[in-house]
Parts: structure tokens; sequence; C-alpha cells
């Protein structure tokens, strides 16, 4: 079993780097605005759910590699956890499609920028899951070297993913989205400043 493991860590470790950075939000109080208040409630209260989706895939992609786990079942896991992942982004992606444009500068663009990449970050994921399932768990040498190639992937879509989701919480939208409970629940991790 030895020469899966550090692989499955550094597939936990690319993991845990890129795919809750969709809920990095951080803004400081500001003016409020009605309009654009009510935007930030209904995004946020659609992605918690999501973002919780997001935290327990990663989590027992976690749990499976920090033991000796069977190839077939790191497989089965991280499969299960991908798929779940391009769900969860598919839906964050419909709920900003649902809320409409921000009421910014901009925030028709913003908006689908954000909806084109939740998208392309959710058909990524199902991607991965294909390759995943593609895995021969029968040759313990293939396996790893195909977990590398995934982890290598899910590194760049972590680095890669967030741009339009950055353009899109910038200034007042992160601002209102920083004062909704729920994406404060969904964010308890990260650190805000402000």
């Amino acid at each position: 079993m030895e020469g899966t493991k550090p692989v499955n860590k550094k597939l936990a470790a690319a993991l845990s780097g890129g795919a809750v950075l969709v809920l990095a939000l951080s803004g400081c109080g500001g003016d409020d605005n009605e309009k654009l208040d009510s935007w930030a409630k209904e995004v946020c209260d659609a992605v918690q759910p999501q973002a919780k989706k997001i935290e327990s895939a990663n989590a027992s992609i976690q749990k499976e590699t920090s033991d000796n786990s069977k190839p077939a079942d790191v497989q089965k896991t991280d499969a299960k956890a991908f798929q779940d992942m391009s769900d969860a982004y598919k839906a964050i992606g419909s709920a900003v499609t649902k809320a409409g444009a921000p009421d910014v500068e901009n925030g028709e663009k913003k908006q689908q920028n954000a909806v084109k990449e939740l998208n392309s970050i959710s058909a990524a994921y199902a991607s991965l899951k294909k390759q995943v399932d593609d895995l021969d768990t029968k040759d313990q040498g293939k396996f790893a070297d195909g977990l590398k190639d995934i982890a290598t992937e899910l590194d760049k879509l972590g680095k890669s993913g967030n741009d339009a989701l950055r353009t899109l919480e910038e200034g007042e939208v992160g601002q209102a989205m920083s004062r909704q409970s729920s994406c404060k629940a969904a964010t308890a991790p990260a650190s805000t400043q402000g």
C-alpha cells in the first residue's frame, strides 16, 4: 500500500486548497443598499448548503487519504466527492443566475462571468470524477500515477477557478454578502478583514 499514500496526501492538499475558495468572501461594513442586501441574502442563503456539501466532500477525501486505504475505496470516495462538488458548484451557479444581476456598476457582466466560471468549475469536477472512475485499481503503480495527474488538475482548478467570483465579490457586493449571516456561516473558516 505504500505507493499511493504520498499521492493521496497530495490529492488531499490540492483539494483543501481549492475547493472552498468560492466562499472566501471578505468584506467590511459599508453603506446599506436594500436592493443589494436582498440580492446578497438570496445568494448567501443558497450558497450555504452547497458550501457544507463541498466541505464534507473535502473532508471525506481527507479522511480516506489519511488511512491505509485500498485503491478501490479511494476511488469510490473520490468519485463521490467530485460528483458532490460538481453538483454544488452547479447549484451555486444556478443561484447566482436566479438572483439576477447585483445592483452595482457592471453588475450584469459580473454576474454572467461568475455563472460561467461556476459552471466551468462544475464541469471540471465532473471530468475529474470520470478520470477517477477510469483509474485501474488493480495496478497500484498505475493507480498512483492516475491520482498524481488528478492532484495536478485539482491544483490548477484551485488556482484558476475563482477570478470571476472575486470580481463578483469586490466592493459593495462583497460588503453586502459579508453582512448576511448565512454567508458568515458559510465562510466561518475563512478570515474576514475589515
